[in-house]
Parts: C-alpha cells; structure tokens; sequence
C-alpha cells in the first residue's frame, strides 16, 4: 500500500512540474561542444569585442556549422552581431532557429532581450515589455544594461515617460564615464517633455531618496521653474584613523595631478591665487599624512580650446586626476568631450548646465549656494519675511534669486525687494516704504558690496529700524577696517572659515597674508578655493559613496552629492566694533536646517 502510495506521489509531481513549465529547470544538460567548435566561437566573440559585428557573425554562424552542440549558443551570437549591425530580420530569424531548451541560464537571459528588441522594433512595445517581464535575475552586466535600454525605449514607446526614465536611471549606474553622461541628459530630456505641470506634483510625490528625484529636479530647471537647492547635511568627518590602518579611511590620493589654471589671460589673476592656495596645501600636508602626488601646473590661457589643449596633453603626460579648469565655459568644454580618460576634479559649474561625467566632479563658489545657506539661516531663527536690498550686480542678482526660491519653498515671504542703483547715496525713501509692513518675524538681507552696505546701514538706524540684518560673503571686503566696518555692526553674514581662522588644522591666515598677496584681501577666498581643492583629492571617492561625510575645508565643510557636485556648509560670521567675528554656532553643522533631498 505504501508503495503504490509513494509512486501516486512521484507522478503528481511529475504532471505538475511539466504543467509549471519545470522542464526548463530539470531539462536536458547543455551540451558539451568540440574543442575545434569552442575556439571557432572564442575566435567570433573576439571579433564582436572588438567591433567587427559583421565578421563576427560570420564566424559566428562558422562555428554552428562545426558542431550540433554549439549550433544554439553560436546562432544566439550571431543574432547579437546581427542586432548590432540594425539588422533585426536576419536577428528574428536566427532566433527562430534556436532551442532555448539547449541555452545555458545567461543565454537565455540573452535571448529574451533579444526578443524583446525585435519585438519593439517591429512596433509592439507592449509585447516587448511582455518579453522582458518574463527574464531571470540576476543576469550578466551586459545583458542587464541591454534589457534596461529596451525597456526604456518600450516604455517610452507606449507614452510611459516615467517607466522610461526609470529603467534609463537603473541602467546609468552600470555605463563608462561618458556613456554615463549621455545617458544622465536622455533621462532629464525625457523627463523634461512631461511638463512642468505633471513634474511639479511629481517631484513632491517622491520619496527623499528615490534616485529620479534629483533628475526631476533638473527637469523642472530646464522647463525654467526655479527650484529650491538642497542644502547639505555635513555630520562625519573624512579620515578616521584606526590602530590598524596605515591611511587614514578613505584615504587615495592619486600619484600623478595635472592643475589645469590660467596662468595668461584675462583670469590669471584669479588663476595665481587658486595655484598658490592649492600648493599651500600640498605644503602643509601633515608627515603622518605623507602622500604628495607629482603635480604638474598646465596654463589653460583662460579660454576653452585652451583648457581642451590642456587636458589632452595631461593625458598623454600619464596624469590620474585634472583638477580644473577654472572658468565656466572650460569646464563646458572639457566635460563635453566624447571621452573622459582620466577624471576630472572641476574648479567651477559647467556653463549651459552641462551635466558632470560620471567619474568626475565638480567645485565651484556659487553665489547661488549662499543665497540658499541664507534662507535657511532666516528660517532657523524663526524669520519668516524679508526686506531685501541688493545691487544691481549679477552676483546679487544670483544670489537673490536662490534666497527668493529657496526662502518661499520653506515658507518664508519676501515682502520688498528693492535695487539700490550705483552711485546713489540716499535710501530713505526706499527705506521707509519697505519698513512700513514689517513685523517682528521679519529680517533684512542686504546683497551689497560694502561700500554700499556702509551706506544703507546707518540709514536703518536713523529710520529706528531694529530688524536684524543678513548678507552674503559679498559685504566683507577680506581685510580687517574697523574705522569703515564700524557701519556693519550687528550684521550677520555666511563666509569662508579660513579666512576667520574658524577651522582647526590649517594654515594660519594672517601669517600667510603677510607674505602672499594672493592669500590676503578678496582674493584669499579663491586662495581657500584652491587649498581645498587640493585636500579634496584624496577623499573624492569616499565622499560620493558616503553621504554626510566632509572635509573640514578652508571654504567650509564640504560634502557631496550623487552627481559628484561637492556642496559647501559656510560659517556665520558677524560684525562687532568693525571686525568680523565667527559666531560660535556656525562654526558647527547646520543640523537644525530643514533637511531636503539630494542635490542634482
């Protein structure tokens, strides 16, 4: 009885193994090919790698012929090179020829996308998608990146922009360098023809981390919505030292630099102070962190063919790392080169907002990033309404713009914004008009230079104002005046720590401003710029794998994002009895801004 029991029971699992389709699982073994058939296919797929799809087809097709037991997997290769030849009947055909029963687990992965790209090339995308939901996981590098790309197109083929970007944003992790960074504005491009009408209830739907948030981001931005930044949230100093490393974490700096600056040209002067900063830095490294790389300076002259030319001959020269160029349009330049060899640490935000290649990065002093770091400082101290008063300057035009947008995303209010035109000495009337509404939640942000500033401050104290008042770095000139400076007092500003000497392990300031002109006046921002650009190169890695994680730097601490974009937290600084003094909280992370997601 147990014995016709127990054959009962293997044949029920015998009819519901063939009717689940398990004989795929427990179907015959892939067969064994000659020696002479395996290296006909090694031959054939050499020439795939390198290119020749045509020849590789033929060999291809070479080894079916030698072999039964290879006839399969050789067919499916000659399928792939037909595909890539955009020769998609001769690729249907072949796989019509083929036993996917005889395929090995990573060739039939292979096969379905194959499959899946005739089908959508043939105009049925929802059949494609079909084909693509049914492959295994996980599969081979190569094999995952070609379903992503045809299920891209499919998605986008039905009107399902969203599906598309999606796959195209999976898929981006995976590509080289400039692959990469085609693919990063295929995704924004794709996402930007939805409208801003279904981006902007989009991107609030979107979880903090969901990584086509920052590409919705950028979207939005190109439609020309203003868009909030995301202010960083610094909370783990780079550089750990355990008992057991002989680097500190995180630690690699690259053997070989090239420092892309302009030496000639109408930017040398900022080019001088960047370089003198930077080797002040490589200076100062501290014996225990002994690892100077060999640096070698090329001169850009300041313009983009220049940076290009610069860049090429780094190549060639065996750097590891470019850091630069300086300027906008350089660094548009050289990122859209069709291949990046060797990484890029760039010294400024690329013009036209040309995305930054994967594998490089990007540094800037953005006006913008204080006018952000200003809003958020406003609403942390509970200011919910401001009186601005700026310049007619780009610089403040820039920087207005980012407080305006990032100050209304937190709920704040600017309730006047009025342009002090140059040469004009008198603001009472402008003053008057703009305090009349003010109330106690309110604040002034005054974007002047401090000439301008020296003049609109004692005219707030005559008209009995009280309110607090806020700047940017540009109300600071870079040299202690407390006779000129005694006007500013009680005005709160974001800067540079270094140049306060606010951050411990640097150079002193003072001492290096008496004997190098660069590293005194305005010019010593760019002169912190430049020594921070030299303490981010062995951290470049660390950081965009470790959100949160910063470099103590001269600018400030300094994070960075997904996109390779580092991000800069300032200190806050304010005037009393004419000398501009650290305020004790700025000095630490900005834990009590509002947290928003991660910078595109």
């Amino acid at each position: 009885m147990l014995r016709i029991r127990f054959f009962a029971l293997i044949a029920i699992v015998f009819t519901i193994l063939v009717l689940t389709g398990g004989c795929t699982t427990l179907g015959p073994p892939v067969p064994v090919a000659s020696t002479q058939a395996e290296g006909q296919y090694a031959h054939a797929e050499d020439l795939y790698r390198s290119g020749d799809f045509r020849a590789a087809a033929a060999a291809f097709l070479a080894a079916a012929k030698i072999d039964p037991a290879i006839r399969d997997r050789a067919s499916l290769g000659a399928a792939e090179s037909y595909r890539s030849l955009g020769q998609i009947a001769r690729t249907a055909a072949l796989l019509q020829r083929i036993d996917r029963r005889k395929l090995a687990p990573d060739d039939n992965a292979r096969y379905g996308v194959l499959s899946a790209e005739v089908a959508l090339q043939r105009g049925h995308p929802a059949a494609a998608l079909e084909q693509l939901g049914g492959l295994p996981a996980p599969m081979p590098a190569d094999v995952r990146q070609h379903a992503l790309d045809v299920r891209a197109r499919a998605e986008l083929a039905t009107g399902d922009r969203l599906g598309a970007a999606r796959a195209l944003v999976e898929r981006g992790g995976s590509l080289p360098p400039a692959a990469e960074a085609a693919n990063h504005q295929q995704v924004v491009s794709i996402l930007a023809g939805m409208g801003s009408e279904q981006l902007t209830p989009l991107y609030a739907s979107l979880a903090a981390h969901d990584p086509l948030k920052p590409y919705v981001r950028q979207a939005l931005r190109q439609s020309g919505r203003a868009m909030p930044r995301v202010l960083p949230q610094p909370n783990q100093p780079v550089g750990t030292m355990t008992a057991a490393a002989a680097a500190p974490q995180g630690y690699a700096m690259p053997p070989k630099v090239a420092l892309l600056l302009p030496a000639t040209g109408p930017v040398a002067t900022a080019g001088a102070a960047v370089r003198d900063g930077f080797f002040t830095a490589y200076f100062h490294t501290p014996v225990t962190r002994e690892r100077r790389p060999a640096v070698k300076v090329y001169d850009t002259g300041g313009t983009a063919d220049g940076a290009v030319a610069a860049y090429r001959q780094a190549v060639t020269d065996g750097a590891a790392l470019v850091v630069g160029p300086l300027g906008r349009a350089a660094v548009a330049a050289v990122f859209g080169q069709p291949s990046l060899p060797v990484p890029v640490l760039a010294l400024n935000h690329a013009q036209a907002n040309v995305p930054t290649p994967g594998g490089s990065f990007e540094f800037a002093l953005l006006p913008e990033s204080e006018g952000a770091q200003l809003a958020a400082r406003m609403i942390t101290l509970g200011l919910h309404a401001a009186v601005v008063f700026r310049g007619n300057s780009d610089t403040a035009a820039r920087t207005f713009d980012a407080f305006k947008t990032q100050f209304e995303s937190l709920g704040g209010q600017v309730a006047n914004d009025i342009v002090l035109p140059e040469g004009s000495v008198d603001f009472a009337s402008q003053i008057q008009a703009a305090l009349a509404a003010s109330g106690t939640e309110t604040g002034i942000v005054a974007l002047l230079r401090p000439e301008q500033a020296r003049l609109l401050l004692p005219q707030l104290k005559l008209a009995r104002s009280t309110l607090p008042v806020f700047a940017t770095s540009m109300v600071y000139g870079g040299t202690e005046d407390p006779t000129a400076d005694g006007d500013l007092d009680g005005v709160q500003f974001c800067d540079e720590p270094w140049v306060f000497d606010a951050q411990a392990g640097l150079p002193d300031h003072a001492a290096l401003a008496s004997q190098i002109t660069t590293a005194a006046g305005p010019a010593a921002r760019l002169f912190g710029f430049g020594m921070d650009a030299y303490a981010l190169m062995p951290y470049l890695g660390w950081l965009r794998g470790h959100p949160g994680s910063y470099v103590p730097g001269a600018t400030g601490q300094l994070t960075m994002d997904s996109f390779g974009h580092v991000q800069r937290t300032p200190i806050w600084v304010q005037f009393t009895g004419g000398v501009a003094r650290p305020i004790a909280a700025g000095i630490e992370p900005q834990s009590a801004a509002p947290t928003l997601p991660t910078e595109p």
